[in-house]
This record gives structure tokens, sequence and C-alpha cells, in this order.
């Protein structure tokens, strides 16, 4: 067979490898300028690739074209490609139809990555053979190439459940709807919704779906679905502090795991429950939740300096997931918010900024609509462009027994490389911030 991949990222080289792995022809295409440590990877695999262009003879000689998930639909290489009848699918796909082992897949607006490592942690502290990747760390297909074992956890974004045909999770995880994205969608959120909701499009009766009972757009939608697998709302009071109860035999005590806040105890559930369904014991269960250690920039503690505690969101890259984030917050708040713009509606956060936040640091080139939303509220808004200015003017206002939370609700593309780089900045200027009483 003659693969061809778009793309030679993360997921088009883990495509590429397992192709290869597999016996079949596989050139890679790549429009951009490919990544040294992915074409490093290509070239110890011997597999062709271009980059910087798209030659159509040889893609066109394609029996099956695997596309990154970056790559929209809608563009014309896509649309012709799939007019002359060349199959066009993910690299999840590719990958699932290489597998027999159990795959829990995890899917929402915001929690993903946090729901994703703990349950993957649920099940590693619990005994089991399983890897995790997917939207986060390696590709399930360079998994299944170089790591193979009985269970995945798999983030899924609604771009790699877009390119799906047959693949469904044993165990699909929908944590929340909320507007994201939406130029991939023709800017309708019944689009993005329907995108989302293809994790569970394909599972039978022996599989089980997980979802939030309380999402608006998910209850709309189920209303009008008849579904096979078995099905298992989240929902009304499931937590008594310090306890999330399960059932009748099984509550968990959260009292020693890092995760806070109502949006990552609900998170914990949908965990546990997966973990639960697999057969993972409950002791087992309550010792990964004492370890449980959560990934960089998402609510992060930094550090406490002056009795100031300092958090690293910058992760939160829409108003939903700052709506999380300050409603976890049990102190004043000195916010530091802004970016890339991504057409937001502040009016959620409203109640939140008024009982929580104090003061309120732009971090942003352009922070004209946060200067408009917020400026007339009773609390100073300063405009700052750099993660070390931010600190500094956050550190100003904030006193002991107060947070400085880095929550940005957009996009970090005008000062930052990506929201990691961004979420370095900051924590590098909190831990050298004795260094900047002179700044």
């Amino acid at each position: 067979m003659n693969i061809v991949i778009l793309g030679a990222g993360e997921s088009g080289t883990g495509a590429a490898i397992l192709a290869k792995q597999l016996g079949y022809q596989v050139f890679v295409s790549e429009k951009g300028t490919i990544n040294q440590k992915y074409r490093n990877e290509l070239e110890a695999k011997k597999i062709p690739f271009e980059e910087n262009k798209h030659t159509l003879e040889r893609i066109f000689a394609a029996d099956e074209v695997i596309k990154s998930p970056g790559i929209p639909d809608q563009i014309k290489l896509i649309q012709d490609l799939l007019k002359a009848g060349i199959p066009v699918i993910s690299e999840i796909e590719f990958a699932a139809k290489q597998t027999n082992a159990t795959v829990i897949g995890i899917t929402g607006s915001n929690g993903k990555t946090t729901t994703t490592n703990l349950t993957y942690h649920l099940l590693h502290t619990a005994g089991f053979s399983v890897g995790i990747g997917g939207n986060v760390g390696f590709s399930f297909a360079k998994l299944i190439a170089e790591n193979p074992t009985d269970f995945y956890v798999l983030e899924l974004s609604s771009f790699q459940l877009d390119g799906i045909k047959v693949f469904h999770p044993n165990i699909a995880i929908l944590l929340n709807i909320t507007p994201d994205h939406l130029d991939r969608y023709d800017n309708k959120m019944e689009n993005y919704i329907r995108s989302k909701f293809r994790i569970i499009e394909n599972q039978n009766a022996a599989d089980l779906f997980i979802y939030n009972a309380e999402d608006e757009n998910m209850r709309s939608y189920l209303e009008q679905q008849k579904l096979p697998q078995k099905c298992q709302p989240v929902g009304g009071t499931y937590y008594q502090n310090p306890w999330l109860i399960i059932d009748e035999k099984n509550r968990f005590d959260m009292s020693q795991c890092s995760l806070k806040g109502p949006h990552n105890r609900f998170n914990a559930y949908c965990a546990i429950q997966a973990a639960l369904a697999v057969g993972a014991s409950p002791e087992a269960i309550q010792k990964g939740l004492d370890t449980f250690e959560n990934s960089p920039h998402r609510l992060e503690v930094v550090a406490t300096q002056e009795g100031i505690e300092y958090i690293n969101d910058s992760k939160a890259t829409n108003v939903d997931a700052v709506f999380y984030a300050l409603a976890s917050m049990e102190k004043p708040v000195v916010w530091i918010v802004g970016g890339t713009d991504k057409g937001n509606d502040y009016t959620p956060l409203d109640q939140l900024v008024r009982e929580k936040v104090k003061a309120i640091i732009c971090l942003g080139l352009d922070n004209r609509k946060l200067l408009a939303v917020y400026s007339s509220l009773d609390i100073p808004i300063i405009e700052t462009q750099s993660a070390a200015e931010a600190v500094h003017r956050a550190r100003e206002k904030a006193e002991t027994g107060d947070a400085v939370l880095l929550s940005p609700a957009c996009a970090s593309f005008d000062l930052f490389r990506n929201y990691i780089d961004r979420g370095d900045q900051f924590k590098k200027a909190v831990l050298e911030i004795k260094e900047l009483e002179n700044f």
C-alpha cells in the first residue's frame, strides 16, 4: 500500500514510523519547514520526505492519505483528494486499526490534559501496562510502533476527531463543550459540538461513555440522540469535602491531591470512573490521587514569596478555562490576563472578577478590549508587555495572603512563542523576584 502523510509534526512523523514498520510504501509531505527533531527521526528510519512544498503528482499517487490534525478539511488539496476518491484519514484512525488494546479517549474544551494525565497516572500506579499520548506527549501511532501496551489513554482534540471513520474508544470521556476554535467550524457552535461528539459516534453496546450531565450543550445534543453504549453521566452532589463520592462503596479522599478547585474535582471524578471501569482497585486509585502531579502551566503553584502565592495557569487560553481558575481561588487575586484575543466574551467572568480580583495586570500588545471591559470597575488595571514587567507590577499590588494568578484567557502569540514560553517566562520572573527590586 502506498501511504502519503501530510504534515511532519508529532502526528505525521508517528504515522510515518508506524506505516514503515508495517511494510507500507511511505512518503511524507510537509508544506512548511520540518522541525529538526522530526527530520532526524524520518532520516533515521529512512523514510522519504519533502518540505516547503507539496508535490501533487506524488501525493495523488497515494492509496491512502493520513492528514495531520492541524490541516483543515476545507483546503483545496484535501477536497481535491476526496474528489479523486483517495481516502483521507487522521493519524488516530490509522493507528487504532493496528492495535487491539483498550483505549480511553478524553476530549472537551477544557481539562483534557489534566484528566488524561490523571487517568494515566491512576492506571500506571495500579500496575497496568498503559501508554499516554494523542494530543499530549507522543502520537498514538508512535506509541503503537515503539512502546506497545495493553491500555492507551489518549487526549483527543476536535481536530483529531474530525478525521476518524471507524475509530471508537472503549471508554470515552467528554468533559465540557464551550466556544473554542470556531474559526475552524464556520463560526458555528453546532458544528463544533458535533465535532466533539464524534468521540462516541462509533461506540457500541460494550463501550462506556462518561460525560458532564450539567453541560448545557451536551444536554441539548443528547436529547436528540439514542445511544447504544453504556452511559455514565456525572453531575449533582458528588463532593463532600474532602471526599469524592462515586457510590456507596467507593469514596476517595482528595485532601492530599494536588488538584484544586471544583472543575478539577469533576475531572478527577471522571478519571476515577474510567479507572474503576477497567478494573483498578480503590486502594490503588487512592494512592494515585495522593501522588499525582499535574502538568506545568495548569494552575501550577510556582512559589510563595513574602506570603504571596504565584500561580501559573498559562494554558488557560479561553474564557471558560479562566472561569474555572478564578472559581478555584480562595485568596484575593491579582489577575494577569491578556494576549491575542480570540473574540472573547468576558461576560461570564463578571461576578468572579468583582468578588475575587483586587487588581488586573494586562499582558499583551493590544489591551484595548480588556481596558474597555474592566476600566469601569473600582480596581486598578495596568498594562504591561513582558512577563517580568507583569510579575513586578503584580507584586506591587499584592499583599501577604494574596495570589498572583497568570490566567490569560487569550492566545500567546503576540509576545511569546506559545503558552509554554509564556508560562516559563512567568515562572522565571517569579523565581528571580528578588532581582526585580530595581526593575
